[in-house]
Order: structure tokens, then C-alpha cells, then sequence
């Protein structure tokens, strides 16, 4: 099965159109897949990303630059198969109609709820695990009985071309289509009237795509992001608390949306934090200049804005201290930590999310004090608790609002398949992880049947009979 990745020179909006036209075409002729065609599909996916496994690593390590292997199978590829398997393995119970209570009142009726295939999907994806997030809604998407449609990132032209390969194997354009593009393009896609639109990205972007889905009204699921902190709580030992945080923030060399984005932790342990840091940061990363582990900036483009805003810090008063002596490497753009100190609202980098290797420190001097900082705040995509007391945690995780929360680690929250994943207010909208996911590109259809004996017709006018004032008495009072 071959397909080649749709060309967009003329009019985008109108390829794309008729693409989403022959598969919803193709999704009217076969509504409802059975439980053996929509495992089947799973199952040749898998075998498809475990043959091409090798291929996806070293096409996303070309777009980046240099991304470290065990960064894409930990991040990437690891995730997307165990989603495979908890999907396959759950399928078979998330197609089975609910049962729902019917009540006195409409007895001997029963109620249930269907979970229908909505149609065709869109999935604009990002850049920076375009692996998980290409294949992981493909999934969820395949298991709900519909068709998909992507919109892969202008900045992983490698890997791209990696999925089309696996992809094509595997689906058909009528199942599985692949479109690339700048960003008229994902402006046109996100233009198109799907059953249901799912974006990862940032914030401001995330505002325009639900503007475009509006006219169609077609439904969202927003990821976005946002600065996602991290509370190191008085009674936290500091190098406990770095070990705890400080691969999240260097996985993808902090190109995560749930990556820390700034930390929070008592005034009296800045410089602690700081020279833990350092020192774990040197222990994960020996011979940093040289060290395959560590992935670089993808782009100049990403690299230049993440510089500009350092500089910008610094021009108005902070101070920055490298992770590694090593310092950046701006020919290759691998950049260590850079922890930023004597941070305030007026510089960039507090105000937007960061993206990168940066992490701003930020004293406090009581607990109240940080939980005000948060929630002078949008609200953000994780929260981080560093702390082994109970009635802090609690503190912490009744008082703040944020789309997911890890205690005593970070990111890890994202890898828990039997757990929704999402944001709230500017991080996101909605869930498609598990079976969640599942739910969210399904129709929850409720379906009363009646049966032979038909006592609804005891309720139909001429009103004022005696079933009228007794069920008046039942249920009003």
C-alpha cells in the first residue's frame, strides 16, 4: 500500500477539503468497524513502528540537530507503544454500551449509552515529540471506529517523511492521511469542517484554531501549555528535590509542554539549589560537550528566541548560571541548563513559556506566599510538588488549579495511560489519553427503548386524569 504525502502549492484549503471529503465518504460506507477491524489496524500499526523504529529515531535526530536516541525511544517511540498495548488489550470493554438507570418514572423502558465513531478526525501536531504525538491520537482515533487526518510540523521535515513511510504500509489516504506545511496550511486545516479537531501547541495558537473550528462548530481538544511550576515545600531536602525535577526539565532538552518552567522554593536555599543542580546536571551529563545524552535546540529559530529572552533577563537585572561549564554551543545550539536568579513579571521569559533549557528560580518566603504566585497566574499544564508532608501536599493540590500534578517528580504524570491528560483554561481543553481519549472522539449516544408494554401512553392528554395527580404527588409533592 503506498501514498505519497499530499503536495499543497495551488490551494491547500481545497486539496485538503477534498481529502476530508473521501474520507468521510469512505467512513458513511463502513460507520461502525468491529472490534477484529479496528484491533487489526492497531496491531499492524505496531508492527509497523517496530519495523521502523530505527528510521523514525534517526530522521528526528537529523530535524533536531542531534536529539539523543533514548530521548526519542523514552519520549517517543516507548509511550506510543504501550499506548498501542493498553488500547488493544481495553478495546473490547470501552465498545460495550453502558448501562444506565431508567428510574420509576420512566419504567419498564431501558437506557443505555452507545459510544458511536464520530467520523474523521484532525490532528494538528507539533514539533516536539512528533512521534507520541502523530501515532498516540492515530490510535485513539482508530480504536473509536474513525479516520484521521494530520497535519505534521514544517520543522520535522525528516520525520515526516519517516510516518509517511510507516503510515503507508499500514492505511490508505481514506484512513490515515498526511499533510505538510507552514503555517497557512495549518491555518486552512484547522478551517475544515471535522468531526472533532485536536491541536498541540502554544497558547496564542491554540486561540485561532478554536476561533476557525468555530464556524464549522466542530468540537476541540486543545493541549497547549503554559509555565508550569515547580514548589519545593520547606520541609523538602534540596538535593532530594533536584533529583526529583531535574530530568524532566532536561528530557528533550526542556522541549516539553509539561517541562518545569520556573521553580519556586524558599529564600534560604537559592544558592543550594543552584550547586545541586550544577552537580547532578554534571552527573547525568559528564563531558558535556561531547555527551550523546543530551538533545539540541531544534531550530535556529527556537534557539535565537530562547537566547533573546536570556539576554532580556539579563538586561533587566538577572542573573544567569550555566549548568555546565561547558557553556552553549551556539554552532550546534546545545545548550545546558541555564538557571536565571533575581528574576521579575517585566522580563520575557517570566511572562511566556519557556520551551527550552532555561529555568528561573524564584524565592519565597512562606508557602502562602507561593501558592499567591501561582495563582496570580494562568493556570498551568502541571504543577510540581517537591514534599513529603501530607498536609502541604494537600495545601498545595486543594488551593492551586493546573491540568495535571506529579508529587515528588515531574512529566511522568503523561505517561500514566489509565489517567486523563489535559489542561484547563489557557494550557487546554479536554482529554485524549485512554480511555478518555476514546470518549472524547466517540458520541456518547443515549438510546431508551421501550418495550411491548407501552405505559408512557398513560401520561398523553387529555390531561387531569388520576395517573396525572398521582405521579404530581410521586414526584413534585
Amino acid at each position: 500500500m503506498t501514498q505519497a504525502v499530499t503536495p499543497l502549492t495551488i490551494d491547500p484549503k481545497a486539496e485538503m477539503q477534498a481529502q476530508l471529503d473521501a474520507q468521510k465518504a469512505a467512513f458513511r460506507a463502513n460507520p461502525y468497524p468491529s472490534l477484529q477491524e479496528r484491533l487489526k489496524q492497531l496491531s499492524q500499526l505496531k508492527e509497523a513502528i517496530a519495523k521502523h523504529k530505527t528510521n523514525l529515531t534517526e530522521a528526528i535526530s537529523k530535524d533536531f540537530g542531534h536529539r539523543s536516541a533514548e530521548d526519542t525511544m523514552l519520549g517517543d517511540i516507548l509511550p506510543t507503544m504501550t499506548s498501542l498495548d493498553y488500547t488493544r488489550k481495553r478495546l473490547k470493554k470501552w465498545m460495550k454500551p453502558s448501562k444506565r438507570s431508567a428510574g420509576m418514572l420512566l419504567s419498564p423502558a431501558s437506557v443505555r449509552v452507545e459510544y458511536q465513531p464520530l467520523g474523521v478526525i484532525g490532528n494538528i501536531v507539533p514539533w516536539n515529540f512528533p512521534i507520541m504525538l502523530a501515532l498516540v491520537p492515530v490510535i485513539t482515533a482508530l480504536a473509536a471506529g474513525n479516520r484521521i487526518m494530520l497535519k505534521l510540523s514544517e520543522f520535522t521535515p525528516n520525520t515526516n517523511q519517516a510516518l509517511q513511510g510507516l503510515l503507508s504500509e499500514v492505511f490508505d489516504t481514506d484512513t490515515v492521511a498526511i499533510f505538510e506545511g507552514e503555517a497557512d496550511v495549518a491555518a486552512a486545516f484547522s478551517q475544515l469542517p471535522f468531526d472533532h479537531l485536536l491541536f498541540t501547541g502554544s497558547t496564542n495558537v491554540g486561540k485561532h484554531v478554536m476561533r476557525a473550528a468555530a464556524d464549522n462548530l466542530t468540537p476541540v481538544t486543545l493541549e497547549l501549555g503554559g509555565k508550569s511550576p515547580t514548589v519545593i515545600a520547606p520541609d523538602m531536602d534540596i538535593d532530594t528535590a533536584v533529583q526529583r525535577l531535574i530530568y524532566g526539565k532536561c528530557l528533550n532538552a526542556g522541549q516539553i509542554c509539561v517541562s518545569p518552567d520556573y521553580v519556586l522554593l524558599p529564600r534560604d536555599k537559592q544558592e543550594a539549589f543552584i550547586e545541586a543542580y550544577k552537580k547532578r546536571f554534571n552527573a547525568m551529563y559528564p563531558d558535556f560537550a561531547n555527551n550523546p545524552d543530551y538533545t539540541h535546540v531544534i531550530n535556529e529559530r527556537q534557539f535565537n528566541r530562547i537566547m533573546e529572552w536570556i539576554d532580556d533577563a539579563k538586561a533587566k537585572g538577572a542573573s544567569v548560571v550555566s549548568a555546565s561549564d561547558d557553556g552553549i554551543d551556539t554552532d550546534s545550539r546545545k545548550m545546558p541548563t541555564q538557571l536565571v536568579t533575581n528574576v521579575s513579571s517585566t522580563m520575557t521569559l517570566m511572562q511566556e513559556e519557556i520551551f527550552g533549557p532555561v529555568l528561573p528560580v524564584v524565592p519565597y518566603d512562606s508557602l502562602d506566599e507561593a501558592i499567591t504566585y501561582i495563582n496570580d497566574r494562568d493556570r498551568p499544564l502541571a504543577l510540581y510538588i517537591m514534599s513529603f508532608d501530607k498536609d502541604t501536599q494537600t495545601k498545595l493540590l486543594q488551593q492551586t488549579h493546573s491540568g495535571g500534578v506529579c508529587i515528588n517528580d515531574t512529566v511522568m504524570h503523561v505517561a500514566a495511560e489509565d489517567a486523563p491528560f489535559g489542561g484547563v483554561g489557557p494550557s487546554g481543553m479536554g482529554h485524549y489519553h485512554g480511555e478518555e481519549g476514546f470518549k472524547t472522539f466517540s458520541k456518547a449516544k443515549t438510546v431508551l427503548s421501550q418495550s411491548r408494554l407501552y405505559t408512557a401512553k398513560l401520561v398523553h392528554p387529555p390531561y387531569k386524569g388520576p395517573i396525572h395527580k398521582i405521579l404530581a404527588k410521586l414526584f413534585v409533592g
